[in-house]
């Protein structure tokens, strides 16, 4: 099929309890902290910042609304997600989200479960290519490695079971969205519960479900255990020697013409001022710098390349569509925004009884802490065209750590 015809949607199973991950006590396992950020959240983004996301389902259990919405809170494009509840089993719950999905324009389906959160794009896209090839189903897959004995209520060992051509199922599982939705419909109206994944649901309805690779990094956090080792495998005191955190920083500098008007707009406020910037959209030219700043950082041009001045699309248009599309390219890139700083240099307004707001905004644009966001102003001194309030300008630097590489 022509991927330019096809819609993948996802649903992402997150209604279960996880009792062996211990204590209830703590929330269920999606929701417990890893690198300082819920499972889910880490979930979720790797699928927000894959390309060919299309509409994105993920199945709650009804106790769990806030703690999702909390999860969710500062994760860019979490308004582009779709909430349902889910049953009793996880069968049934995948059934409610392909429900769910089936009001979109999805072709297609991938259906993850909320506690792989290390999944890759590696993994995606070659899940997503054997759709394009026009596969029924697709399970990645890596092969058992391990010795399996087949043991006895005895306690004894009865057989050692040939470990050829066996692997072990992961997710995303993913088909037709049609075809998997008729086979759960079956299995739903049969009383059939035990299936233990889609893939088995598949081949029982008569689905061709074919294997790619996976990857031994896209591990199921499932007992207490797995959960405190992604949490030590995502802190940077725990990176082996051998892996250097990729740390990079990014500058940009703007500057926009004063005239006459009723108000600036700086870092995404509007402040009543007797003057007005002039230039490209709403010349907001702490937003411009801090959008060439972030672009620095991967290699991505400038403002100018993204959203040419020339275009009169652009006219008037609020800056934060600019910010929103270098951190989307930072993001997709593997990069993570750690600190976003700018500095105003103006004769006026007074920009000090504004900072707060613009470090509230910079933080909603960015999806990042506001203590993570820093705003400061100085004058000119009444020096040059600054100083003769003919224009103001602004500094920013960005900071973004990306996925780090092997020395």
């Amino acid at each position: 099929m022509d991927d330019r015809t096809m819609t993948i949607g996802i649903v992402i199973v997150a209604a279960g309890r996880g009792e062996r991950a211990g204590s209830l006590e703590d929330g269920p396992k999606q929701y417990r902290r890893i690198g300082g950020r819920p499972v889910i959240t880490h979930t979720l983004e790797r699928f927000l910042t894959w390309p060919r996301s299309g509409p994105i389902v993920v199945v709650i259990h009804r106790d769990d609304e806030a703690l999702f919405a909390e999860a969710c809170s500062k994760l860019p494009g979490a308004e582009r997600v779709i909430t349902t509840f889910g049953g009793e089993t996880r069968q049934r719950s995948v059934y409610e989200g392909l429900r769910a999905l089936s009001g979109t324009d999805s072709t297609h389906v991938m259906i993850h479960d909320a506690a792989r959160p290390f999944v890759d794009r590696g993994v995606l896209d070659r899940v997503a290519q054997a759709l394009d090839e026009g596969q029924e189903g697709v399970l990645p897959a890596i092969p058992v490695t391990d010795t399996l004995k087949r043991g006895g209520s005895d306690g004894l060992v009865h057989e050692t079971v040939p470990r050829a051509g066996l692997y072990a199922a992961q997710t995303p599982q993913s088909f037709h969205l049609s075809a998997i939705r008729i086979a759960h419909e079956k299995a739903a109206a049969l009383r059939r519960e035990d299936f233990t994944d889609d893939a088995s649901i598949a081949e029982w309805a008569g689905l061709t479900v074919s294997l790619v690779e996976g990857s031994v990094d896209n591990i199921k956090l499932t007992v207490k255990r797995d959960i405190d080792m992604a949490d030590e495998k995502l802190s940077q005191s725990t990176l082996p020697a051998n892996i250097l955190p990729d740390v990079r920083t990014g500058n940009g500098y703007d500057v926009h013409q004063l005239e006459p008007g009723d108000g600036v707009t700086l870092c995404g406020v509007f402040i009543p001022h007797d003057q007005k910037l002039s230039g490209h959209s709403d010349a907001d030219v702490a937003l411009h710098a801090l959008t060439d700043a972030l672009l620095a950082t991967c290699g991505a041009g400038d403002i100018g390349d993204h959203f040419p001045p020339s275009d009169m699309q652009w006219r008037g248009a609020p800056s934060k569509i600019f910010l929103n599309h270098a951190a989307k390219i930072v993001r997709e890139r593997g990069g993570t925004i750690m600190n976003a700083d700018i500095s105003l240099i103006a004769e006026a307004p007074k920009i000090a009884p504004h900072r707060q707001k613009m470090r509230e905004t910079l933080a909603e644009i960015l999806g990042i802490s506001v203590d993570r966001c820093s705003v400061k102003a100085t004058t000119n001194e009444k020096i040059g065209f600054i100083g003769r309030r003919e224009g103001i300008a602004a500094i920013a630097t960005a900071t973004v750590v990306y996925r780090g590489e092997t020395a």
